[in-house]
C-alpha cells in the first residue's frame, strides 16, 4: 500500500490500476479463508468419542460405548438405537430428535441435556441422572426410569405411556400435558410435580405421596390411587376422584370425601 500512496502524479493512474489488479488474487484468497474460518465445522461421523464431539445425523447404532465421555456434544438426529451407553456422560449435550430406542443408558449422566423431540421407546434409563434435562415433546414410551434422578426435568407434551418410574426422583419435574397412560410411579418421589392437563389414565400411583403436585385438569380415568396421599394435592376435583380408583386408605384434601364407587372393581390392564 506504500507504493500505491506514492503514485500520486498525473499519468500514474494506469500503474496504480495494474498494481491493484496484481493484488486481487491475494485479496480474494484472504477473503475465502476468512469465510471458511467463520463457517461452522461439519459433523465428522468418523471422529472418536470425546467431549464436544459433533456426531449430528450420524449412524451410531448397535455399538458398545459404555462409559464414553460425550459431554457437551452435538447429537442432533443421531441414531443410537440398540447401542450400549451404560454409564456414558452426556451432560449438557444436545440430543434433539436423537433416536435412542432400545438403547441402554442405565447410570448415564444426562444432566442438563436437551432431548427435545427425541425418540427412546423401550430404552433403559435406570439409575441415570436426567436432572434438569429437557425431554419436552419427546417420545419415551415403555422405557425404564427405575431410581433415575429426574429432579427439575421438563416432560411437557411428552409421550411416556407405559413407562416405569419406580423409585425415581421427580422432585420439581414438569409433566404438564404429558401422555402418562399406564405409567408406574411406585415409590417415586413426587414433590412439586406438575401433572397439569396430563393424561394419567390407568397410571399406578398406589401408595405414593404426591405432596403438593398440581393435578389441575389432569385426566384420571381409572388412575390407581389406593393408599395414595393426596392430602396436599393442588387442583384436584370431585370429578377426577370419581373417575379414579382409590381405597379406604387414600388420603384426600380437607373437605373432600371418597366417591361411592371406590374401590373400583378389578379391570383388565393389558
Amino acid at each position: 500500500m506504500t507504493r500505491l500512496r506514492a503514485l500520486q502524479e498525473p499519468g500514474d493512474k494506469e500503474r496504480v490500476d495494474r498494481l491493484r489488479a496484481g493484488h486481487a488474487p491475494a485479496i480474494a484468497c484472504a477473503l475465502l479463508l476468512s469465510i471458511a474460518s467463520a463457517a461452522p465445522a461439519a459433523a465428522r461421523c468418523s471422529d472418536d468419542a470425546g467431549p464436544g464431539v459433533d456426531w449430528s445425523k450420524c449412524d451410531k447404532m448397535r455399538l458398545m460405548m459404555g462409559g464414553s465421555d460425550l459431554s457437551g456434544g452435538a447429537f442432533t438426529q443421531t441414531f443410537f438405537s440398540s447401542t450400549d451407553l451404560h454409564g456414558a456422560n452426556f451432560a449438557g449435550s444436545d440430543l434433539t430428535r436423537a433416536e435412542l430406542s432400545n438403547a441402554r443408558l442405565s447410570e448415564a449422566n444426562l444432566a442438563g441435556a436437551v432431548l427435545q423431540k427425541a425418540t427412546a421407546s423401550r430404552t433403559d434409563f435406570s439409575g441415570a441422572d436426567l436432572s434438569n434435562a429437557d425431554l419436552s415433546r419427546a417420545e419415551f414410551s415403555r422405557s425404564k426410569f427405575h431410581r433415575a434422578n429426574l429432579a427439575g426435568a421438563d416432560f411437557k407434551n411428552s409421550e411416556m405411556n407405559r413407562s416405569d418410574f419406580t423409585e425415581a426422583d421427580l422432585t420439581g419435574a414438569d409433566m404438564s400435558k404429558a401422555e402418562l397412560a399406564r405409567v408406574i410411579f411406585k415409590d417415586a418421589v413426587i414433590q412439586d410435580v406438575s401433572f397439569s392437563f396430563s393424561n394419567l389414565s390407568r397410571a399406578d400411583l398406589i401408595g405414593t405421596d404426591i405432596g403438593n403436585a398440581d393435578l389441575s385438569g389432569a385426566y384420571t380415568f381409572l388412575t390407581r390411587l389406593g393408599g395414595t396421599d393426596l392430602s396436599k394435592a393442588k387442583g384436584l376435583t370431585e370429578d377426577q376422584l370419581a373417575m379414579a380408583c382409590g381405597s379406604e386408605t387414600t388420603l384426600l384434601p380437607a373437605g373432600m370425601s371418597a366417591p361411592p364407587n371406590w374401590p373400583c372393581p378389578d379391570y383388565d390392564d393389558d
